[in-house]
């Protein structure tokens, strides 16, 4: 299948190369020309702008957008609907907020294109291993996109959850399910490496991927982070966030779903960007003037 790329990132050109593996024709396109022309070294046709990746797309076109979600996804979308027709196809790979979806779903709707929407998850390891795909659109829209959508998933790695707006929602909540899972085991860490035992982590981190029930791949990438270096002293403990977990705490509060493990995961990664927290000295001065408990002075 031929189908054009935008936005050849550490993620997205490695979707790319999984698609030229798998004997697709891509017409790739990227903000910063280097990357287009080192992508065609590997195979991909090199666009140099909006308009000539579509000129190079068979009719129906598809292009699947891979840029940061937000404005920059926006204004790609606005520049293709300057271009595509009536039964082209965009398909938004970046992790959009589904509301947005919904609202592009309609607006380019107006013009006869098609909008779909794909959660991707993978990382950097997609290449080697597959992308698991969350998809949401029109069936219409999305069945003829499947040979793509196989190819980028290992097998059994690829699902069409629900109409627009829809495979980005279930993108949203995997990604607040997996900042729940990462503070467990960042806690449970923490708690063995203040031990009064000298602990293997790395170790322990492998044994437990051998028939525990808190098996995963997130315990293989902590005993592949722990082996080298168990203090982490190479690592600041300032965690960001991409926004999915804040939407995630959102649409659990506006469907009075109780989701305290994911928000207080949320919270904590707030935490970590503060150097020293204001709210602690507050609590710590509050403990002083109650109790006459002793403060740390800087």
């Amino acid at each position: 299948m031929r189908i054009g790329f935008i936005g050849l990132g550490r993620m997205g050109a490695n979707m790319v190369r999984r698609l030229l593996k798998d004997g697709h024709e891509i017409v790739a396109y990227n903000r910063s020309p280097e990357k287009t022309r080192e992508i065609a070294t590997e195979g991909a046709v090199a666009s140099f702008s909006i308009g000539e990746l579509v000129g190079l797309l068979p009719k129906p076109r598809s292009v699947w957008i891979m840029v940061p979600a937000g404005d920059a996804t926006e204004a790609q979308i606005d520049e293709l609907l300057l271009h595509l027709e009536p039964g082209d196809t965009i398909i938004d790979g970046g992790n959009t907020n589904f509301h947005d979806d919904v609202r592009r779903h309609a607006k380019v709707a107006e013009k006869g294109v098609r909008y779909v929407d794909a959660g991707v998850s993978g990382g950097i390891w997609g290449l080697q291993i597959g992308y698991c795909l969350m998809v949401g659109g029109d069936r219409e829209a999305v069945e003829p996109l499947e040979p793509v959508f196989r190819s980028l998933a290992p097998t059994d790695g690829y699902l069409h959850v629900g109409g627009p707006g829809a495979g980005h929602y279930v993108k949203m909540v995997h990604n607040g399910i997996e900042y729940g899972l990462m503070q467990a085991y960042a806690e449970g860490f923490e708690i063995m490496h203040a031990s009064d035992y000298d602990l293997d982590l790395a170790g322990i981190a492998g044994l437990w991927n051998h028939g525990s029930v808190v098996r995963s791949w997130l315990l293989e990438l902590a005993e592949r982070a722990l082996q080298d270096d168990r203090d982490l002293t190479h690592v600041k403990g300032w965690v960001a966030d991409s926004g999915e977990g804040r939407w995630t705490v959102q649409e659990a509060i506006d469907h009075d779903v109780p989701a305290p493990v994911i928000a207080l995961s949320l919270l904590t990664r707030f935490r970590s960007r503060q150097d020293d927290s204001y709210g602690a000295k507050v609590l710590a001065a509050l403990r002083n003037e109650f109790g006459g408990h002793a403060v740390k002075t800087e």
